[in-house]
């Protein structure tokens, strides 16, 4: 199967655009003019992105193969067909970012004076240190299971380093058996170790390999070899009447069942033993597609770099980021008391160059103020020592109803909420664990408060979740308000979600999954018209995957009409720009750079009466079909010229842009001399002065 039969759809291929992103993402790790610390991170990254790669999206092509389910990809090709092309494209991949580290990034730490070695390279006293450490702490953790006729194969859990040892007995005539040894997760990845001005990291296998004849004293060891499997995470829950028993019950049972899911990718060594493949092979039911080997020089799980990036000693050494900036809508109240400031003015926050404090003290002065009587809000990821989670158990101590609508469905965050769940209840919350089959993908916060003989709500919507770890690492919008216009429509929308009403017509909401796809055709078939019409017709839109047909063939059809198009998509794209007759007006950009491109927005020209959402979803069939999402419409005038300025600075960026070609590729834009524009860097020097009101298409 080669790439121009491929590239004969007018559609790309879901799954080979994440490729394409991950290869985006590499880009970060081979950019020169970053530091070395920087690089290990996003090598770290790119592999974790390649895990979920294959949990989710050759975990799902898997669902299809394993069940004898029809599948036809937006490339055209069958199931099985399509399976062997994409992982031949995910073989290249993998070597391609192990040879970035094996051939770039090594060399650049030894230069840097961090040796990631063998125990051979420490002096006496580092030996020392490392047979002792092996002897107190690794030895006693580590279980050799055995697999022959009298011991079932064992459970070889996901996402681990995984010693396989094959070994015979001392009889001549003995025949092989092989064994387990599985490296646990509070392990750490490297033993740290410090000479002088240098510092080494012995990876945790490399001390293992050394003694472990040690589990094997009275056979010969044959082979001792390295292995990490990755299993499918991709799992669905079915429809249930009793939502509060059969559902939570459900979902524990498959995030059991995802222990001993279907196993979809092997990566080893490069000496890896024959006889044990074989039988790894057939025991998962794979063939050599699904085999990922490195070479001698690198290490498998390139994620656990991270240890090493975050390493106490090199704090210094990292990339620092500027401090955030005062929210322009904030510049003369920032330390008044949030109710104050929401009766005087909105207030728009693009994270992470406003920081996402604004947000946490709302909730905070909720939790302690004697007059707010509610709060509800929607979670789908907390941080890991959640300050919201907090916040929301101080109000519920405090005699306030608080409602949540927790979303247990969040894909590997499942666990973490379930918990976070119980300890709200415990609390007196009231907490409601998802709505069916559907994921509460919105980010909603309504807070109700007694205001003299009244009473007023208080709302804040957004791209991003309540989670204030990543709202330092992706880049989100969010709007706080005491609009009645947006708090009337946040209130219906939390009745709905959590009741059994039918919505009224919202006056700035647009939401899933009934409406979303419809309000977002007829605002582009409004385009169409205008530019029959002689009119301006253009439309700006970012998000971080576009893959919806119906939409993409509006946009094909609005593109023939006339209009002028720019999508800026961070990862996933599926629709084919700059194609005559179907996309030549279409412009795809990709941003990827120092912070994570999470935020939204919808520009709509409108013959030059901007119509401007931003909220929580992205152009995606589970968007609009499987999930409850909500996008909030901009009014404000000054808030309009933020949102403007924000989609500006994406189009003007050069240094963090890639552009869609229309074979599926993506090409790095150019700096031309003397006109370098960095948007990670600009959006801290903006000034109110300098906001855009026209879009620059």
């Amino acid at each position: 199967m080669d790439s121009n039969s491929i590239n004969q759809s007018n559609l790309i291929s879901r799954d080979l655009s994440w490729l394409n992103f991950n290869y985006r993402v590499l880009d970060q790790a081979k950019n020169t003019s970053r530091g070395i610390l920087d690089k290990l991170k996003f090598i770290s990254i790119v592999a974790s992105n390649f895990d979920e790669f294959f949990e989710i999206r050759v975990g799902s092509l898997y669902n299809y193969i394993d069940n004898n389910k029809t599948r036809i990809d937006y490339s055209g090709l069958r199931e099985k067909p399509f399976r062997n092309y994409l992982l031949d494209k995910a073989k290249i991949f993998f070597e391609d970012y192990n040879n970035c580290y094996t051939n770039e990034i090594l060399n650049s730490l030894k230069s840097k004076k961090i040796i990631i070695g063998d125990i051979d390279s420490l002096d006496d006293e580092g030996r020392k240190k490392v047979k002792k450490y092996f002897k107190k702490t690794i030895f006693p953790m580590l279980t050799p299971m055995v697999f022959d006729n009298l011991h079932s194969f064992p459970i070889l859990m996901n996402k681990v380093l995984i010693f396989g040892v094959v070994t015979k007995s001392k009889k001549e005539s003995s025949k092989q058996k092989i064994s387990f040894i599985q490296v646990p997760l509070n392990i750490p990845r490297f033993f740290e170790y410090q000479i002088e001005d240098k510092y080494f990291f012995i990876p945790i296998e490399k001390i293992i390999s050394k003694y472990i004849t040690k589990f094997f004293r009275s056979v010969y060891v044959k082979s001792i070899s390295l292995f990490r499997i990755i299993r499918n995470g991709d799992f669905t829950l079915e429809e249930s009447e009793d939502i509060e028993t059969n559902f939570l019950e459900e979902l524990k049972q498959k995030l059991k069942d995802r222990k001993f899911s279907r196993v979809v990718r092997i990566e080893i060594s490069d000496t890896f033993d024959g006889f044990l493949l074989e039988s790894l092979k057939e025991r998962f039911k794979l063939d050599d597609n699904n085999i990922m080997r490195i070479s001698s020089k690198s290490i498998i799980d390139l994620t656990s770099l991270n240890q090493i990036y975050e390493f106490d000693e090199f704090s210094n050494n990292s990339n620092e980021y500027p401090s955030s900036i005062i929210p322009f809508d904030m510049e003369e109240n920032y330390n008044k008391n949030s109710f104050e400031i929401l009766t005087e003015k909105d207030v728009f926050l693009h994270h992470p160059y406003n920081s996402f404090e604004p947000v946490i003290k709302l909730l905070y002065e909720a939790a302690e103020d004697p007059d707010v009587l509610s709060i509800k809000i929607t979670l789908y990821r907390t941080a890991k020592n959640s300050r919201v989670i907090d916040a929301l158990l101080k109000a519920a101590e405090n005699g306030k109803h608080v409602s949540v609508l927790f979303e247990v469905k969040a894909r590997f965050d499942e666990e973490s909420n379930l918990k976070n769940g119980y300890k709200l209840e415990k609390a007196g919350c009231y907490v409601i664990y998802g709505i069916g089959t559907l994921k509460t993908h919105t980010k909603l916060l309504l807070i109700v408060r007694r205001e003299g003989k009244k009473v007023k709500n208080y709302a804040h919507m957004g791209t991003g979740n309540y989670n204030e770890t990543t709202s330092r690492l992706y880049t989100d919008l969010s709007l706080m308000t005491s609009n009645q216009k947006y708090t009337k429509d946040a209130l219906e929308f939390f009745n709905v979600i959590t009741g059994h009403s039918i919505p009224d017509d919202y006056e700035n909401l647009i939401t899933a999954p009934i409406y979303m796809r419809d309000k977002i055709l007829d605002l582009i078939e409004k385009e169409i018209n205008n530019s029959k019409s002689g009119l301006d017709a253009k439309i700006c839109i970012k998000i971080n995957s576009l893959q919806d047909k119906k939409v993409i063939n509006k946009l094909y059809e609005a593109s023939n009409k006339g209009v002028k198009i720019c999508l800026i998509v961070r990862g996933i794209c599926c629709l084919r720009p700059a194609r005559k007759n179907l996309s030549q007006n279409i412009e795809v950009l990709s941003i990827v750079g120092d912070y994570l491109e999470h935020s939204r927005i919808y520009y709509f020209h409108n013959n030059g009466n901007p119509i401007i959402y931003s909220g929580s979803a992205d152009i995606m069939i589970r968007s609009f079909k499987r999930r409850i999402e909500s996008l909030f419409k901009i009014n404000e005038e000054s808030i309009i010229k933020q949102a403007i300025t924000i989609l500006n600075f994406n189009l003007k960026d050069n240094c963090n842009s890639y552009v869609l070609n229309e074979d599926g590729s993506y090409t790095k834009k150019e700096i031309e001399k003397n006109q370098k524009f960095d948007l990670f860097k600009e959006f801290y020097s903006l000034k109110r002065k300098n906001l855009d009101d026209s879009i620059i298409l």
